[in-house]
């Protein structure tokens, strides 16, 4: 190959990247609900040697995975507004899953549109309002159905929890399904932005009937802190809760519920096991159903990146992968989310864009789900407004290196107090090391949260030393000065985030008795 041909070459390569370049980004926003970060193999949790995720791990691959993103509220409908409108649940007004996102709010989706996006909003929306700043909506209402779910459209009268056309299929596939077709058919000459939103993983879980029998003769491996001793917590905190075990008896437990009806595929017979083995039993067949969900929602995510392909969108199109927030995967002797412990406060969140984002990066560098809509703004040149209490963490995705001034730690805040899993009403922070909770233990008239009051109290966890968190370390001499300056930045990020406790006079007692 002689020089002019090498010039010819690198012209027509520099002239085809400007042209990528000079258009439009597009966004593809994919969300799944209750996906913990241990079932994402491109994570390297204690499950991957059984279970793959090869297509969400090929984002990973081809761009950053970010492996200390948070939400500030671990549970779907909150989580689902901070997403939206870059604000804390007392800003939004969103703060349980009984409050609907008022149809004013700031809201990424309407931004994006009124900059020039056709938007579209396909699968679970789960915020009560009807969905607004989207072109194009398809959801299932409420938390939809596996197995011939229903689908409400634009256009057609919307119902928070029932309503729609029913569908033949499974509810992953279909949302897919749909998705592609509105890519399909969107105007031309227009960039997108697609929030294309699973229910899956979500319980109760039901497989696709394709799915049925996978991992059927395998062992999962068991966490580490599925036999945790709850004797280091504080009272605050050891007696609540939903277990996989026996353990909090006089509840919901997982052995329970795979033994009963209430178990959506073929249920367990304890009969004549021992407390242990039932405890394993019932972690073997959650587990089993759960990545069974998780298996269609990886699969139908390689759909969308073949269309990509095929599309020759895949240089000019953002792609995020991520869960409203994570999930207890027998991690504590739980399951479920809401607590401020790592597996249901940790989310994933995946990002490629091929010749800004590097691929095969990573970053431990700290972010919030607030920050997802200033960064999908700022991706695109749009502006972002005041009122977002996030931050764009767009300089992380590229360069890998922290904005000035950036987040040194995470403010935590869970409302709904006792309702749902037995879990207090707490708030708390998170840093580069360590982390410090305040269970206030009330339920402050937050929407369906209880008001019976439970016991105040702090837990500490030093993250180097402990990363499972089954050692609180609050009132050990040796963390006295550790426990003043988190409790100084948990005062610092109350007042930054304008989550003032004037409105409430008991929770003013307690913070008064307790916050020494």
């Amino acid at each position: 190959m002689n020089y002019k041909t090498v010039l010819l070459l690198c012209a027509a390569w520099i002239g085809l990247n400007t042209a990528v370049l000079a258009q439009p980004l597009n966004i593809v926003f994919i969300m799944s609900d209750d996906h913990a970060t241990n079932a994402i193999s491109a994570y390297g949790s204690h499950l991957t040697s059984v279970f793959k995720t090869p297509h969400i791990d090929r984002l990973a691959e081809e761009g950053m995975r970010m492996d200390r993103t948070y939400c500030v509220n671990a549970i779907c409908t909150p989580s689902r507004a901070s997403i939206l409108t870059g604000q804390y649940g007392h800003i939004n007004g969103v703060k349980t899953l009984g409050d609907a996102i008022p149809p004013d709010s700031i809201n990424v989706a309407e931004l994006l549109q009124k900059g020039g996006y056709e938007t579209a909003l396909i699968g679970k929306w789960h915020l009560k309002t009807e969905p607004f700043g989207f072109d194009y909506w398809k959801v299932g209402p409420g938390q939809g159905k596996y197995h011939d779910p229903t689908f409400a459209e634009i256009g057609t009268p919307y119902q928070t929890r029932s309503g729609g056309k029913k569908v033949e299929g499974y509810y992953t596939d279909l949302v897919t399904d749909y998705a592609l077709e509105w890519l399909e058919d969107r105007p031309a000459d227009k960039p997108f932005a697609l929030f294309l939103h699973h229910k899956a993983p979500h319980g109760k879980w039901e497989p696709a009937k394709r799915h049925e029998d996978f991992l059927e003769d395998v062992e999962i491996p068991e966490p580490a802190s599925l036999w945790e001793d709850y004797s280091h917590r504080s009272e605050a905190s050891r007696n609540y809760g939903t277990s996989i075990s026996h353990r909090l008896a006089d509840r919901r437990n997982m052995i329970d519920d795979v033994s009963s009806d209430r178990w959506p595929t073929q249920q367990i017979d304890m009969t004549g096991l021992t407390e242990k083995e039932q405890t394993k039993a019932a972690y073997q067949k959650y587990l089993k159903d759960y990545l069974r969900c998780v298996k269609a929602v990886d699969e139908n995510v390689g759909r969308v990146l073949d269309y990509l392909d095929e599309e020759g969108l895949t240089e000019n199109t953002l792609v995020v992968y991520t869960s409203d927030q994570g999930m207890f995967l027998g991690e504590h002797d739980y399951f479920d989310k809401r607590w401020i412990f790592e597996e249901a406060f940790r989310m994933p969140f995946i990002a490629r864009l091929p010749g800004r984002i590097q691929a095969g990066s990573t970053t431990d560098l700290l972010g919030a789900n607030i920050d997802f809509a200033p960064t999908l703004l700022e991706a695109v040149g749009l502006p972002i407004p005041n009122a977002m209490q996030g931050e764009s963490f767009l300089k992380i995705l590229e360069t890998g290196k922290a904005p000035t001034g950036w987040r040194e730690s995470v403010y935590y805040r869970y409302w709904m107090h006792l309702r749902g899993h037995h879990i207090p009403g707490h708030f708390g922070v998170r840093t580069d090391r360590y982390k410090l909770i305040f269970y206030y233990g009330l339920g402050l008239g937050a929407t369906g949260a209880d008001k019976e009051q439970t016991p105040a109290g702090w837990e500490l966890y030093d993250l180097k030393n402990d990363p499972e968190e089954v050692n609180n370390v609050y009132g050990q001499s040796k963390y006295e000065a550790v426990s003043e300056r988190l409790k100084r930045e948990l005062k610092r990020l109350k007042e930054q985030y304008v989550d003032s406790d004037e409105p409430f006079p008991d929770l003013q007692k307690v913070i008064a008795e307790s916050w020494n």
